[in-house]
C-alpha cells in the first residue's frame, strides 16, 4: 500500500511539474548568430542598441507569456520557433521594454509583432534623415487641408476643436515622418474607409455581420489608437522598404504578413483536426517548415494590448 500510494504521489508530482521545453540555452544560440551576421557585415545595429539587454528584457516577459488557453508560450511553442521571434527582435533593433514589439502565440509558433513604436524606431534605424514623427486623427468638423506636391501629399493645415473628438466621427488619420529641421520628409493619409479595408484583411473579426466595427474588439474600444496604428505602420513599411538595403532586415521585415498568416491557418488546422470541419487551403501557401514559418510575425492588424500613446496631433518622440 505504502508502495502504490509514493507512485501516486510521484505521478501526481510530475503531472502537476510544467514540462520545460526549453531554457536560457536558446538566448545563447541567438546572441551567436547576432554576432556572427555582424562578423560578416551582415547586420548594422543602432550605436546605442545593446542586443543583450533586449534579450534579457525579452525573456522576462516571456516567462510570462501565455497562449489563448492560458498556457505558458515557453512550454508550448518550439524551440525553433522562439529562437526566431527573439532573432526577428534583435535584427530589427527592437525593445520590447519600450513597447516596440510584442510576442504573439499561434498555436506552437511564437512570432514577434512590432508596435508603432517599434515601426517609427526601425524606420529611424534604416533612414537617418527621418528624426521624428508626427500623428493625428482628424474627425468631422475638424479644419483639414493637404496638398500635393511632386506626387507627395502634405499637410498644410490642421485645425481641431475638442468637442469633435469623438471615436464614432473619425473621418481619416494621417503620420508624417520629420527630419532633423522639422520639416516633412514622408506624409501617409488614409481615410476612414481605406483604414477600415485594413482592417478587414485581419482574421480577428473586427467587423460584425451588418459591417460595423465590434464594439467589443481592440478596434472598437481604442479606434483613435488603432488608426493611428494602421496609418503610422503603412507610412514607416514605405521608408523601411525603401531606404534600407540591408537584405537580412528586409528579409525578415517583409515575411511578416505571410508567417501571421501560415501560423494563424496551422492553429486552425490543429484545433479543428477532429472537429470534422473540413479547410480548403492553397496548396502553394500549406508546405511551409516550421523554420520558414518562423521568420517573423508583423502582421499589420493582428491581436495587440493597445499602445497606450494618446491621440494627440503635434510632435511626439519617435519611441
Amino acid at each position: 500500500m505504502a508502495a502504490e500510494t509514493t507512485a501516486a504521489t510521484k505521478t501526481a508530482t510530475k503531472a502537476a511539474t510544467p514540462a520545460k521545453t526549453t531554457d536560457t540555452t536558446v538566448v545563447d544560440i541567438v546572441a551567436k548568430n547576432i554576432r556572427t551576421f555582424i562578423e560578416r557585415g551582415e547586420l548594422c545595429l543602432p550605436t546605442n542598441y545593446n542586443v543583450s539587454n533586449a534579450l534579457k528584457a525579452a525573456w522576462l516577459i516571456l516567462q510570462s507569456t501565455l497562449d489563448k488557453e492560458q498556457h505558458p508560450a515557453l512550454e508550448v511553442c518550439t524551440k525553433q520557433s522562439i529562437a526566431n521571434a527573439l532573432l526577428d527582435m534583435i535584427v530589427q533593433g527592437l525593445n520590447p521594454m519600450k513597447k516596440q514589439n510584442y510576442f504573439i502565440v499561434y498555436g506552437k509558433t511564437l512570432s514577434c509583432q512590432r508596435s508603432y513604436f517599434g515601426s517609427m524606431a526601425v524606420a529611424k534605424m534604416v533612414q537617418s534623415k527621418v528624426d521624428d514623427f508626427a500623428f493625428a486623427v482628424v474627425y468631422e468638423g475638424d479644419i483639414f487641408k493637404y496638398g500635393i506636391k511632386h506626387g507627395k501629399k502634405m499637410v498644410n493645415e490642421h485645425e481641431q476643436e475638442l468637442q469633435n473628438i469623438d471615436k464614432k466621427k473619425i473621418v481619416a488619420a494621417y503620420a508624417i515622418a520629420l527630419d532633423k529641421d522639422g520639416n516633412p520628409f514622408k506624409t501617409e493619409i488614409m481615410t476612414i474607409d481605406e483604414i477600415h479595408q485594413a482592417w478587414k484583411q485581419s482574421k480577428m473579426g473586427v467587423f460584425d455581420d451588418n459591417g460595423n466595427v465590434k464594439s467589443t474588439s481592440t478596434h472598437g474600444k481604442f479606434t483613435a489608437d488603432m488608426c493611428l496604428k494602421t496609418v503610422i505602420n503603412k507610412c514607416c513599411k514605405a521608408i523601411i522598404n525603401a531606404s534600407s538595403d540591408n537584405a537580412l532586415l528586409l528579409e525578415r521585415i517583409n515575411k511578416n504578413e505571410d508567417l501571421a498568416d501560415q501560423a494563424e491557418v496551422e492553429e486552425e488546422i490543429e484545433e479543428n483536426a477532429n472537429t470534422g470541419k473540413v479547410l480548403t487551403i492553397d496548396k502553394g501557401q500549406s508546405q511551409q517548415t516550421i523554420e520558414e514559418a518562423t521568420e517573423e510575425a508583423d502582421h499589420q492588424e493582428k491581436p495587440t494590448e493597445p499602445e497606450k500613446q494618446t491621440a494627440e496631433q503635434g510632435r511626439v518622440p519617435g519611441f
